[in-house]
């Protein structure tokens, strides 16, 4: 079967402001001045956990590893509890994925968030039955850009990797369809849109309502 596997934060969900509220809790206990703004810093909220405190830590002037890791599990805590409050799919993401099932396409997800958050935010979203697999960062021993998470969301959705595609919104995402010897369709409308095509990815996707067609494309 073919099938498309999508990444998650940037790619089917902004995610940003949420990730952003949660990092900032984080540097609110810490006692520093340093906050991140949801506007400027989406793109670093799209990196994920480690990606923001790193940042907010570097406007205090410090290089601390150590430190984030011992704020990364309260930044999950804070962001487990309100996941929701400002996340949104972008526009036209369900009705691509209904298009591509209607086609006979198997679709899943293949992201670095833990997976207990992404089911609970698929959930809450009201869209995690639309998808017949998700794999998270710990759902196996290696992550993304390591091939096996993908492989084994295109398993799990019932489809073969020979015909699938990844689509997604960063280097990771190429790195990890580039290990599969899959296409990769990076995102355009993301905060850092602007930046794939120096990536270069199979293809661009501006809008989810180029998606149908572009798969058939690509999984020929």
């Amino acid at each position: 079967m073919k099938t498309v596997i999508f990444d998650l934060d940037g790619t089917l969900a902004d995610t940003s402001g949420d990730l952003i509220a949660a990092a900032n809790h984080c540097f609110e206990r810490m006692g520093f001045a340093a906050r991140l703004d949801p506007a400027r810093d989406a793109g670093t909220a799209l990196k994920g956990g480690r990606a923001m405190l790193t940042l907010g830590l570097e406007r205090e002037g410090r290089r601390d590893e150590a430190l984030v890791d011992e704020w990364y599990p309260e930044l999950l805590g804070a962001y487990g509890e309100a996941l929701d409050v400002h996340t949104v799919l972008y526009p036209g993401a369900m009705d691509a994925v209904e298009a591509l099932r209607r086609a006979d396409i198997r679709v899943g997800i293949c992201t670095n968030k833990p997976e207990a958050l992404a089911q609970t935010l698929m959930m809450r979203l009201g869209v995690r039955s639309a998808f017949g697999s998700l794999i998270g960062a710990d759902t196996l021993p290696t992550r993304k850009p390591d091939a096996a998470p993908y492989l084994r969301a295109v398993e799990l959705a019932g489809g073969a990797v020979s015909r699938s595609c990844l689509i997604g919104d960063t280097v990771t995402d190429r790195d990890t369809a580039r290990a599969a010897n899959v296409p990769c369709v990076l995102v355009g409308f993301g905060p850092s849109g602007g930046d794939m095509a120096a990536l270069e990815p199979d293809a661009i996707l501006d809008h989810y309502d180029d998606l149908p067609p572009l798969a058939e494309r690509l999984l020929k």
